[in-house]
This record gives structure tokens, C-alpha cells and sequence, in this order.
């Protein structure tokens, strides 16, 4: 029987990298397979995506998944610039930037924010473990409040929420997910890959080395043990379904259905499981962050989405023609053009 291919023609394998250097069981790893996974079923072509990273396990990962696409490791906290770099002189690019809980919570936080709200057309993921474990497991800005850890004591600042920094910058894609919820991880994937602007996902993802202990809320027991999902979702592909207007309600009740659709037609349909939330108002999105907070609880899924809004290069009415696509005479005025110009400081 002939290996099974995708609409490319290509293998699930060829959709890999490097071998992972990172520690057995890291929840990274199983990120970097989902990410293999959703480009491979997506038929994407490697070509046309750059991974971006900037400093700390997680900005290892771009290296284990997506071998033949472009790549850019950044110094720390400085991945949003050179995604908004990189987005602007190359808007057909498709871009998927890993970074941690220190990289962006932390020296990346006024970067991340100001990407966010400026909406790079970009997948930003956070992989979530709530320390800093390439420099040996001190409290990162995520860390629980009263958190212990062997050699650095007792946490006492409380952790910053993420999405909930997302939404209020002004994100209108913002999910949580769990690298031990495969299935949940690889449908957000599929979904924010057909969104029109940022899209983040926050996902938890356990350092078994330094945070993995069962009463931290980034730990591989306490996830699967605590998670609470806001809806069963299903992505579907543009075409898979016939067209439909939006269901538009101001809430539904457990067990109701409601698809929300991405811009280039494909949509995802959310059945709620025992929450009445509607991601598609920013209020409910905020109470429920915040009230998951208050609660301890672990909420996963679809927080927050709203109809696309201009990306920066809408915004800085950049032509359509990736501006590295120009010749020199486009992208230059001309010796007379300048002569001109001149001519008025004289």
C-alpha cells in the first residue's frame, strides 16, 4: 500500500525537522506534533510559512517541526519585531511565531502587546509551563501566586493571564489549550491558520523537569485532571460544508451549537459543554478569564473571536505585491524625484 500523502502529494514525515533536544515528555514536543499535524492536513506549503522564535525552551521548538520553511531565532522578547518585520516587506508570508511565558509575559510583554495591537497577520503561540526552564526553573510572570519551588521559595506576585492581556490590547482570535489535549490543540491550530490578522493561543505546556508538581496549574496532572473545556469544536475547510449566514445570539445554553466563520470561508462550530459562554463577545470573554482566575480553574477553548479587522499592512495601505517582490525603481524615488525634494531646504 503507497504511503498516505496530502493535497500536495506530500507525507506526513516530510512535514518534520530536526530531532527534539528537548526533555522526554516536554508538553513542546507535543506542540511541534500538532503543528506538523495541522500543516499537514491543511496542505500547506512550507515555503510560504516562517517560523519565528525568540529566546527559552519554547524558541527551540520552530526547529522540530515545518523543516523546509523559512526561520528567524530573535534575541529574547524581540520575536514581534521581526515578526512585524518580516510581515510587512513579505505579506504573503504565512507566519507562526513560538515563544514562552518569559519571552513574552515577561522582557517580550510591551512587544507582544503593541504586535497585538497593531494585528500583525500572524499565529502567535505561547507554550505555557509557568517557569524559566532553560535557565534552571525560576518563577516566570505566569508562575501561580503562592507557588513553591525547591530552590526559589514561595511565589508571591500574582500570575499574569495572557489571553486576557490579548483581548484587552485588542486580539480578535484568543484560545487556550493544553499539550495534552491533542485533538482541542490541533483544531485551534487549524482555525487561527485561516484567521485574517493575530491570532494567539495560549497553550499550557508542562516542564516535566522543573513544574511539573500535581498542585501547579502548568503541570501535566493538574491539566488533565482540572481542564475544562468551554465547547466541543469542529474546524471545517472552506468548501467542506455548504455556505450559511452567521447564527447571530446574545448567549446559548449547554449543548447548543453555534459556528463562528473565518474569513477565507472556512468556519468552526462550537457545541457548548457546561458553559453558556459566546466567544464572539469581548465582555463574556473577560468575565469568564477572570472569573476562571478567581476560581482556579482551567478553561481551554475559543475565548475570544471577532470579524477580522485591518492588519498593519491594511493599515499602511501596503500594496498587494509583497514589497521585496518590487523593483528597485518602485521602491526608490528617483534622482530627479530627490533633486526636487531638495530644491525646498534650499
Amino acid at each position: 500500500m503507497p504511503p498516505k500523502t496530502n493535497s500536495l502529494g506530500l507525507e506526513r514525515e516530510e512535514y518534520k525537522a530536526a530531532k527534539s533536544t528537548l526533555c522526554p515528555g516536554c508538553g513542546h514536543d507535543s506542540i511541534a506534533n500538532q503543528i506538523i499535524s495541522m500543516a499537514y492536513d491543511l496542505g500547506i506549503n512550507q515555503h510560504n510559512v516562517i517560523k519565528l522564535s525568540g529566546i527559552g525552551c519554547s524558541s527551540k521548538s520552530p526547529a522540530y517541526f515545518l523543516g523546509r520553511a523559512h526561520s528567524f531565532n530573535s534575541v529574547h522578547g524581540r520575536m514581534p519585531s521581526v515578526a512585524t518585520g518580516a510581515t510587512l516587506a513579505n505579506r504573503s508570508l504565512t507566519a507562526i511565531g513560538v515563544s514562552g511565558d518569559g519571552d513574552t509575559g515577561s522582557i517580550g510583554l510591551g512587544q507582544f502587546k503593541h504586535l497585538v495591537r497593531r494585528n500583525v497577520p500572524m499565529i502567535y503561540i505561547v507554550e505555557n509551563n509557568g517557569v524559566y526552564g532553560l535557565t534552571k526553573g525560576q518563577f516566570s510572570a505566569t508562575s501561580d501566586e503562592g507557588q513553591v519551588l525547591k530552590y526559589y521559595g514561595k511565589n508571591e506576585l500574582p500570575a499574569l493571564d495572557l489571553p486576557l492581556e490579548a483581548i484587552i490590547a485588542g486580539c480578535t482570535f484568543v484560545a487556550r489549550s493544553f499539550s495534552g489535549d491533542a485533538k482541542q490543540a490541533q483544531t485551534l491550530l487549524k482555525a487561527a491558520m485561516s484567521h485574517r490578522g493575530t491570532a494567539l493561543l495560549d497553550i499550557i505546556s508542562p516542564c516535566v523537569t522543573f513544574n511539573n508538581a500535581p498542585e501547579s496549574t502548568k503541570s501535566y496532572p493538574y491539566g488533565k485532571e482540572h481542564e475544562i473545556p468551554l465547547h466541543e469544536i469542529t474546524y471545517y475547510e472552506r468548501g467542506a460544508v455548504p455556505p450559511r449566514e452567521e447564527i447571530l445570539v446574545d448567549e446559548y445554553a449547554a449543548g447548543e451549537v453555534i459556528e463562528v466563520e473565518m474569513h477565507d470561508g472556512s468556519f468552526i462550530k462550537l457545541k457548548s459543554v457546561d458553559k453558556d459562554h459566546d466567544p464572539r463577545n469581548r465582555e463574556s470573554a473577560i468575565k469568564v478569564l477572570e472569573k476562571a482566575t478567581m476560581e482556579q480553574q482551567f478553561l481551554t477553548g475559543l475565548l475570544y473571536y471577532e470579524e477580522p479587522r485591518a492588519t498593519l499592512a491594511d493599515t499602511l495601505h501596503l500594496t498587494e505585491t509583497p514589497l521585496v517582490h518590487l523593483p528597485a525603481e518602485k521602491l526608490r524615488p528617483s534622482q530627479a524625484a530627490l533633486d526636487s525634494l531638495m530644491k525646498d531646504f534650499m
